[in-house]
């Protein structure tokens, strides 16, 4: 098979939760911990960082990994969903995956694996556990899919776990209370490995995280309390300027509000590898912040995709992003001559919780993404009508995008988002231009 026709059998021969959703999704570990044992359970020739929550495990993975890569270790990252190239989940210190090792993967394996009957998330994970095997990586940042307890990732005992945050998001499969998400992320904790807490104040989560790490005896640190004293300010130039007491000052080259929050986890984690004895110099954290982005391809955060007019997407698609997005959006907001709005969400999401956080003063474009997940556009523009925001719906992505760019000021702002989805639409339309 060419490297086309074996992504097509990957997306057609196994549910895709990224298309499908609820459809996809297969909780469980029996089919991973047998696909890992058919493939000799690659991931113990390394070690790894396994990495959840709701929000910010994105940006995590890749600021540890880029910090690690920096520290001069060979590093592999596993992340979901890709953005524009399936190669984007499966990285070694940056580079994609080789398209011809995924067509030799699956050529090699698809008579063991197919009486399996993996998911689409089952089997990409065992490949990407096999490739840093076969490229001889030190370490491997491993981003939880979804949940945790159940996630196909969870076979692998790291050497460090760390959960950024919880918030309602996947409530039909991961309950519809705080406490109930966070006792399925809490699933990644594990005997004897210490696990640091991006952010516990509500009370009964934090609860939940301690009576599992108390239950497990695993060292448990809650991010804010782990750090000295750290000043985040968010320059003109649209980064973070840092100011610590522990690593220095140093500049975050990711500008979303949400940043300042992922910062404090990332550094937190840092001090616990640096306790088990991992080598990692205050100068391979400035510069992993600096330039996370060329480290490891981090796409789809706060990034600017056109100057002008400013165009900026960021796949924030559930009431916990959106309290940051909605802070930075009214700001900007003041700044600019219009804000425009292209917006998306999947119809698994909490729909009124996110719109209810958009700000009243834009101009909207409703849309909706190419997988079957998307709420169609009409329909969002009814749903959005009722919390006071007002445009037109457009059946594609590219049609809304189209449409702005023709209507848009230079000095106005454009926001595309509302789902990860979007996000990926979008982001071809102008790497072409």
């Amino acid at each position: 098979m060419t490297y086309e026709e074996t992504l097509q059998y990957l997306y057609e021969s196994t549910p895709v939760f990224q298309h499908e959703g609820a459809g996809a999704y297969k909780p469980g570990l029996d089919t991973s911990r047998a696909l890992d044992d058919l493939l000799g359970n690659p991931h113990r020739a390394y070690r790894t960082i396994h990495v959840g929550g709701t929000n910010g495990k994105g940006s995590t993975s890749h600021l540890l990994a880029a910090i690690l890569q920096k520290s001069g270790y060979k590093v592999g990252l596993y992340t979901s969903p890709h953005l524009v190239d399936f190669r984007e989940r499966i990285r070694v210190n940056g580079e994609k995956i080789d398209k011809e090792y995924v067509v030799q993967f699956v050529e090699q394996y698809r008579e063991q694996f197919e009486p399996l009957k993996p998911s689409f998330f089952e089997l990409t994970s065992t490949m990407a556990l096999a490739y840093f095997r076969d490229q001889q990586v030190d370490f491997a940042v491993i981003e939880v899919g979804l949940g945790g307890r159940l996630d196909s990732t969870n076979i692998i005992t790291p050497v460090l776990s760390v959960i950024t945050n919880i918030s309602l998001d996947h409530t039909q499969f991961l309950g519809d209370t705080l406490e109930a998400i966070a006792g399925e992320k809490a699933g990644i904790i594990k005997a004897g490995i210490p696990v640091v807490i991006g952010e516990a104040e509500h009370e009964g989560v934090r609860e939940v995280f301690v009576e599992k790490a108390r239950e497990v005896d695993a060292p448990l640190y809650i991010a804010p309390e782990s750090i000295l004293a750290i000043d985040g300010s968010l320059g003109t130039d649209n980064q973070w300027h840092y100011t610590t007491e522990e690593f220095g000052n140093f500049i975050g080259e990711l500008g979303g509000m949400v940043q300042s929050m992922n910062t404090i986890t990332v550094l937190a984690s840092v001090k616990v590898l640096r306790k088990a004895g991992i080598e990692i110099p205050d100068e391979a954290i400035h510069e992993a912040f600096a330039h996370v982005v060329e480290l490891t391809g981090l796409m789809g955060r706060w990034q600017t995709l056109c100057q002008y007019p400013r165009v900026v997407c960021d796949t924030g698609h559930n009431p916990g992003g959106w309290e940051y997005l909605s802070w930075q959006l009214e700001a900007e907001a003041r700044r600019c001559n219009t804000l425009r709005m292209i917006i998306g969400i999947s119809n698994d999401k909490d729909i009124d919780g996110v719109l209810d956080l958009m700000p009243q003063e834009a101009t909207y474009y409703f849309t909706q993404a190419s997988v079957s997940r998307a709420l169609p556009a009409q329909e969002l523009r009814k749903r959005a009508s009722k919390h006071g925001l007002m445009g037109k719906y457009y059946a594609s992505v590219a049609e809304a995008v189209e449409t702005v760019l023709q209507e848009a000021a230079p000095d106005d702002f454009i926001f595309i988002g509302g789902s990860t989805f979007v996000v990926a639409d979008a982001m071809p339309l102008f790497n072409e231009e």
